[in-house]
This record gives structure tokens, sequence and C-alpha cells, in this order.
């Protein structure tokens, strides 16, 4: 099972989308913990990017919320999380 790891600007941005959006803690954390199990769980929608993102992962959280993440042999490192606008 992966570990998880984030840094302090990702904890800032997901402080920040927390503090906008309550309602969406109990989703976030649905998102980490299967991203901690599978993280190409297909409820996750995850898929590779491309371009300045490349060897990158996105993942869906709600509909436009999304995680930006690289993998590593047994470390998911979370990068950014924001709307579809905020983490391109």
């Amino acid at each position: 099972m992966p570990n998880l790891d984030t840094d302090k600007p990702f904890l800032k941005r997901l402080g920040k989308l927390l503090k906008g959006s309550p309602a969406i803690n109990e989703k976030i954390s649905v998102v980490f913990d299967l991203l901690q199990e599978n993280p190409f769980t297909p409820s996750l929608k995850t898929h590779a990017l491309t371009g300045s993102f490349k060897g990158m992962y996105s993942c869906s959280v709600t509909k436009d919320i999304r995680i930006i993440f690289k993998l590593s042999e047994d470390t998911v490192h979370l990068l950014n999380i924001g709307s579809h606008d905020e983490v391109y």
C-alpha cells in the first residue's frame, strides 16, 4: 500500500479548498484512501498527463476538482489540488 506524501504548498491549497467548501472534506478523504489502496482505481479516473506535466498523473475528486500527483515505488506524492483551471 503506497504512502501519501504532501508538501506545505499542497496542504495550504487543500486548507483553502476545504475552507471554501467544507462539504468536500469527506470526498477528499475517500479519494486519499483510494489513492493509498490503488492510485488507478477506476472511480478516480486517473490518467497520465503530457506536456509540461509529463511524468505526473491526475485524478478526480469531483466533476471539477482534481489532484495532481507523482508516483514512486511506494509513495504517492500529492503535488496540487484545485479546480481544473487552477491545477493546469
